[in-house]
């Protein structure tokens, strides 16, 4: 197994990569949160790994930190979880993020992720629900957000609000604040930005 790789960025075209280890060049998936913080080309890379063999393929997937590779192999023992869609949960939700989707139990943060529908949200909170925290959620340290917070994104969510824009709302709202008013603040919060 290969376990990580160290070398020159050659190429990025998402979600895929070029790297150069010592003459050899690998073609790595990564989620975009990986992408994103990447080098510019020509800069020294290195990668946590996990390497898929199938029948017609050897698939390399890299991951700027070992949390995200963690979670990747999480979600792939799930049930009907395969390494593209586990790529695409990790590339519209950070660890964190998907961390406290499952601790709070929030299918809807699960579904604005392409290629994950309401039963294999279901299926991902019900399967990672005590798996998931031990060995991911302490490195993260992530804790389950308080009921009233957590129905405030639920309602900023439905509302057309991004995961990003909520989580930020969210923040700044003072501790416990009632549902209808975090509600209030945060959309004038989301309005002012």
């Amino acid at each position: 197994m290969i376990g990580r790789l160290s070398g020159i960025l050659l190429e990025k075209n998402p979600p895929q990569l070029l790297l150069d280890v010592q003459g050899v060049a690998y073609e790595v998936d990564v989620p975009m949160s990986t992408f994103y913080n990447l080098p510019p080309n020509g800069e020294r890379v290195t990668l946590f790994t996990h390497l898929v063999v199938r029948e017609d393929a050897h698939l390399l997937y890299g991951f700027g930190s070992d949390n995200e590779r963690r979670a990747f192999r999480q979600l792939l023992k799930v049930n009907g979880i395969g390494a593209k869609i586990a790529l695409s949960v990790l590339s519209g939700l950070s660890v964190a993020e998907l961390a406290q989707a499952i601790a709070a139990q929030e299918a809807g943060r699960l579904t604005r992720v392409p290629g994950i529908g309401k039963k294999t949200a279901e299926r991902l909170l019900l399967e990672l629900k005590d798996k998931f925290g031990t060995d991911v959620t302490q490195a993260v340290g992530v804790n389950r957000a308080p009921p009233a917070m957590s129905d405030i994104m639920n309602a900023l969510l439905a509302l057309g609000y991004n995961d990003r824009e909520a989580s930020a709302a969210v923040r700044q709202l003072p501790e416990g604040v009632a549902v209808a008013d975090g509600i209030k603040q945060s959309l004038k919060l989301l309005a002012k930005a």
